[in-house]
């Protein structure tokens, strides 16, 4: 697979016409399990067909039974100075319904562990409102994080992939279903306690001390131009979106015979204008209608504000400084909201 990757790498890009990238992320499936060499190798490549900035965040996904001293040592010493790790829970109960290899014991070992090696710069997935997380435990795991001070979180309600083991296990009433109702409680409990707590919450599912926001994934937010390499990775340039082949072997087969095995679409005015309002107002920024206004024009910037106004009269939205902003109650339903703002 690293063979892979490092072909696409190779035949995606020039060593004559470098670019600037100010970020790297290793993510998506688990990362955290390739050895050094490998992680080097794809390192060094990406240094030879882009110029990594200084000062380039560099994050790699871990789960925390991946991590320990010897681990972090040689993450470290390739320049990676970012990890997501993927802790979930803090109660063993939602562990084991969840099906994770590691404890909450573990979980908080690796913390510890992360910062005795320097790593200030690191963030921590929960996940909220399964049936098995009541009120109580879900503000312990807050406090958990808030408590050792982590200074960047993501938090996402439990959902049931259609055809996946839980989806079915829940049809057959082996699990309890989803309530959404608990989601809905859970998520205000989140936003109260960690915007309390001195977080920014600076995109719906993300919270940060500040000077800590994910650059890497505001980049997506932002609309800018990003590279993905490996299966399913997807690729933007502000005008066109590329997305790989998601099978792994169909995958490496395609490269061995060099040819990057890809589907793309050119967006259209309209699309790009409708990424634009899906991912702005997932921001605490809120959709720039200044912006809309020089990007796609008057009139589309006057429907915008115009549509808005049924959402900022049930205080779902408000309008500052000529942006569009969700509240709290807004943000449980950014994707309708967006969605009805589409043009």
């Amino acid at each position: 697979m690293v063979d892979a990757i490092i072909k696409e790498i190779q035949l995606s890009t020039s060593i004559e016409t470098q670019e600037q990238v100010s970020t790297l992320y290793f993510g998506g499936g688990t990362p955290s399990i390739l050895t050094t060499e490998e992680l080097k190798r794809i390192i060094n490549t990406v240094k030879e067909r882009f110029i990594l900035t200084g000062g380039a965040e560099i994050t790699i996904e871990a789960n925390p039974d991946d991590i320990n001293q010897r681990s972090l040592k040689e993450w470290t010493s390739l320049g990676i100075n970012r990890l997501s790790i993927g802790i979930q829970s803090f109660v063993e109960e939602e562990l084991k319904w969840m099906n994770r290899v590691h404890t909450a014991s573990e979980s908080l070992t690796c913390i510890n562990l992360v910062r005795d090696a320097g790593i200030d710069n690191f963030s921590v997935d929960l996940i909220y409102g399964s049936p098995v997380l009541n009120d109580d435990d879900w503000q312990r795991n807050m406090e958990t994080i808030t408590g050792k001070n982590i200074p960047h979180i993501s938090c996402y309600a439990l959902t049931v992939e259609p055809r996946t083991a839980l989806d079915k296990m829940i049809s057959l009433h082996r699990k309890e279903p989803i309530d959404p109702e608990k989601q809905a409680r859970h998520f205000f409990q989140l936003v109260a306690h960690m915007e309390q707590a001195g977080y920014e919450h600076y995109e719906i599912s993300n919270f940060a001390k500040p000077g800590y926001r994910s650059r890497h994934n505001s980049s997506y937010w932002s609309g800018e131009t990003y590279y993905g390499f490996g299966p399913a990775a997807h690729s933007f340039n502000g005008s066109k979106r590329k997305w790989n082949l998601a099978n792994n072997a169909l995958y490496i087969q395609s490269l061995e015979k060099g040819i990057i095995p890809f589907e793309e679409e050119t967006l259209t005015e309209t699309q790009r204008l409708n990424e634009y309002i899906m991912t702005a107002l997932r921001t605490m920024e809120g959709l720039d209608l200044t912006l809309v206004n020089s990007r796609f024009g008057q009139a589309k910037g006057n429907t915008l504000l115009t549509g808005s106004y049924k959402y900022a009269e049930t205080g779902k939205l408000t309008l500052l400084n000529n942006r569009l902003i969700l509240t709290s109650e807004g943000k449980l339903f950014a994707d309708g909201i967006a969605a009805d703002l589409f043009f």
